[in-house]
């Protein structure tokens, strides 16, 4: 279910959503957290937790649950800051985000390529940070986590390359040294100091 169209609406701002997006094994999840503990008592900032047609699951995102009629109904009700759907799930970022943006905080929040354009038509500043590594490097990444069949990871490395075309403000950040190197390199991109 598209949400309504964002393009004629006025933009949310001043403040700025900032999406990490990224292939599987791409180290997301472990970049976002250590950027988390950098940034604890910035007061003006905001790690958005999704919501998800999925069970918690201790090994996987803290998040929260949705059923997939509550999904349905936050989706055609616009009740959502950003939602997509991806490998059989729906993801929600929910719409109390949007009062940091517009009270001018920043609201960093996991992504997806899906919902790029929609958010920069939605959004007066969205900044993407697309987190890469080498094919087999997310290769061996995803192997070592063990959720997955080697099919399965053969049919998301076949995804990895996507890169998203036509986005402003996106910043390709490899991430295949030190975490604290490539959150050095994200906090540059979002202008931000410790």
């Amino acid at each position: 279910m598209p949400e309504a169209d964002t393009a004629n609406k006025p933009k949310l701002g001043p403040g700025r959503m900032v999406l990490v997006v990224g292939p599987s094994g791409a180290g997301k999840d472990t970049l976002m957290s250590a950027l988390r503990e950098k940034l604890e008592g910035h007061a003006n900032i905001h790690f958005a937790r999704r919501a998800i047609t999925r069970e918690a699951d201790t090994g996987a995102e803290d998040h929260e649950t949705l059923t997939r009629p509550q999904f349905d109904r936050l989706v055609s009700h616009e009740e959502t800051a950003l939602s997509w759907e991806a490998h059989g799930l729906g993801y929600v970022i929910p719409k109390v985000y949007d009062a940091h943006i517009s009270a001018g905080d920043t609201v960093i929040a996991n992504g997806s390529r899906r919902i790029l354009q929609r958010a920069a038509d939605k959004y007066e500043t969205a900044i993407v940070l697309l987190i890469t590594a080498p094919v087999p490097v997310l290769a061996e990444r995803l192997a070592a986590r063990g959720r997955e069949s080697r099919q399965d990871i053969e049919r998301r490395l076949q995804r990895a390359d996507l890169e998203p075309e036509n986005v402003p403000n996106l910043v390709r950040i490899e991430n295949t040294g030190p975490v604290e190197n490539s959150v050095s390199r994200m906090m540059v991109a979002l202008s931000l100091q410790d």
